[in-house]
């Protein structure tokens, strides 16, 4: 399988080549060449566990690599994980679920992506003899994903850029407390969004990257889309079967991977009824799907601080779909909303998508709420998905992390003060990190030293 640029003007590139590069060299998201129909596979699928069924999804798409390989590097990226489901389905009510994705070693949804990313960089560079450098931004909890996942491995060095002060501290200690020398935790002065305008352009130029052996971890390279395709399949096989036609994925997301992994996978012939996107205050992606205009604005720290978020990466994919695959027409908007940060669709499908928005008040509330009710403690991300949940449809709830990672908001919401004994080590360890401005050249400099 081959895979292409959504702006048209980079050759496909097979699986190891996009993993490897990240972000296509004209600077678009890479998408599969075509998208292989699963529907008649979904019946042998069902009883698979996770790592099987990981492993059966991603051969589709990594054709290049021996299968015997593969399956090793899958095998190994979730065995660390502390429930033995790895992606535990919980029934919360008549109508409504939760999908545990916190049960990896840094209690976030990323885990499920860069675990496996971590291993197929390992096992490209064992294969290449080269070493790599990997840059990331993060508003929270892929920073720590991604260095988790390349914690110590030989030949490899990972740069991850975050807001000082816009991240809980338990995040901040996730990166910065691991006392691996292959690790480099940058705080730059600006929001996310600066750190990932400022890693985008960076990627932007070709001969700096190819000197310095750079790939990507944020949610534009291809691997991590297509890794958290598999937890949305994983739990519709274990939906029981009468539920499966009207059933709701409700994801909280602020930079649009997430659910378009989802709503990738039922191109795929996965009957899905529906995705709601929930955004915190920050909410460029309700506003899409309430008026179909993209409108960046301003961002505004929140209690779900790693939605803080007014440019969306993944939303160029999506849109290369939405207009049949045109690349020069992709170029086009893309060029107008990084001139702008704005453009509206002239025709616009809202039923792909519905959408809602909480403030931190209703953040708060909902917490105390879903505690109330069903005795179950939600972070404050995962808490904006219960906003606004269709009654007349099967829910499924992403819990995109453990709820003691936030135990600051989750004491102020319910008098519990939730802990995890990983957490609480990092609590006695000494914080390194790097403050650097946002800038190319600064941070360009920093990588090019080490």
């Amino acid at each position: 399988m081959k895979f292409v640029s959504t702006r048209g003007q980079t050759p496909p590139h097979i699986f190891s080549e996009a993993v490897a590069v990240g972000l296509a060299p004209d600077g678009g998201l890479f998408l599969p060449e075509s998208l292989p129909d699963i529907s008649g596979r979904l019946g042998e699928w069902e009883n698979l566990g996770y790592a099987d069924l990981c492993f059966e999804f991603m051969r589709l798409f990594a054709t290049d690599l021996d299968p015997e390989v593969l399956r090793g590097i899958v095998a190994k990226s979730y065995g660390n994980f502390s429930h033995p489901e790895i992606a535990p389905l919980r029934r919360l009510g008549e109508r409504l679920y939760v999908l545990e994705l916190f049960h990896g070693p840094t209690l976030a949804f990323k885990d499920f992506a860069l675990q496996l990313l971590g291993n197929l960089y390992e096992h490209q560079c064992r294969v290449t003899g080269h070493g790599i450098k990997v840059l990331g931004a993060t508003s929270g909890d892929t920073g720590a994903a991604a260095i988790h996942g390349l914690l110590g491995k030989p030949h490899t060095a990972v740069f991850i850029l975050y807001p000082e002060g816009r991240v809980s501290p338990l995040q901040e200690r996730q990166m910065t407390c691991t006392g691996a020398g292959n690790v480099y935790a940058i705080a730059v002065d600006g929001s996310f969004d600066d750190a990932q305008r400022a890693l985008k352009d960076i990627f932007g130029d070709r001969e700096f990257s190819a000197q310095q052996h750079l790939s990507a971890v944020n949610s534009i390279n291809l691997a991590r889309v297509l890794a958290q395709c598999v937890y949305y399949l994983f739990a519709w096989l274990r939906i029981p079967a009468a539920e499966r036609s009207n059933l709701e994925f409700v994801v909280p997301t602020g930079n649009f991977g997430n659910v378009f992994a989802g709503w990738l996978l039922s191109r795929m012939g996965v009957p899905v009824a529906g995705f709601k996107v929930a955004t915190n205050r920050n909410d460029i992606l309700h506003r899409l799907f309430t008026t179909g205009e993209y409108r960046s604005g301003t961002v505004t720290p929140s209690l779900a601080p790693s939605m803080d978020i007014q440019v969306a990466s993944n939303f160029e994919r999506f849109l290369s779909y939405a207009l049949g695959g045109d690349a020069k027409k992709v170029r086009a908007v893309m060029e107008q909303i990084i001139r702008t940060g704005v453009w509206r669709f002239e025709s616009f499908d809202r039923t792909a998508f519905r959408s809602s928005r909480a403030d931190d008040a209703e953040i708060s509330e909902i917490i105390r709420r879903v505690h109330a009710q069903h005795g179950y403690l939600v972070d404050p991300h995962t808490a904006c998905a219960f906003k606004d949940l269709d009654p007349t449809r099967t829910s499924v709830v992403l819990a995109t992390a453990h709820p003691a990672k936030f135990p600051d908001a989750i004491r102020a919401a319910t008098g519990v003060t939730p802990t995890h004994p990983a957490l609480e080590a990092l609590k006695v360890r000494p914080v390194v990190k790097y403050p650097l401005s946002p800038t190319v050249a600064a941070i360009k400099g920093f990588i090019a030293a080490r």
